[in-house]
């Protein structure tokens, strides 16, 4: 595996990340960096395993002590989770809990109301 394939399965993750996730940024690293936290763990791990090795790469006596296989699995891992994000799912998930909590809250205070006025004698 080349250096020039290396830094394109980087290149590749990062433009996956920028367009499911809507996380800016210059490299790969930088992008974990910013909106790693959106990512589980393990593609977060896997995420960072692929930019250490874009920039181990760079120099050619560190590029014969990157691991391949771990590398190609890395990015297959990151590349069928970023594959499998929808941006319109996860855009009603986030609605639907605050639409929810929403409800939950507003149930709760109704319910305050009312043991007050029981309470004080006007219910």
């Amino acid at each position: 595996m080349s250096a020039v394939t290396i830094q394109q399965m980087a290149d590749r993750v990062a433009a996956l990340m920028e367009e499911r996730l809507r996380i800016k940024g210059r490299g790969l690293a930088e992008k974990l960096q910013r909106g790693g936290r959106v990512l589980p763990r393990r593609v977060r791990a896997a995420a960072q395993v692929l930019a250490d090795a874009a920039h181990m790469a760079q120099n050619p006596k560190l590029l014969l002590q990157v691991d391949q296989e771990q590398i190609a699995a890395a990015y297959d891992l990151c590349v069928n989770h970023l594959n499998g994000v929808n941006r319109w799912q996860r855009r009603m998930g986030w609605l639907t809990g605050f639409a929810a909590s929403v409800a939950f809250i507003v149930l709760v205070v109704g319910g305050l109301v009312v043991a007050v006025l029981v309470l004080r004698g006007y219910l």
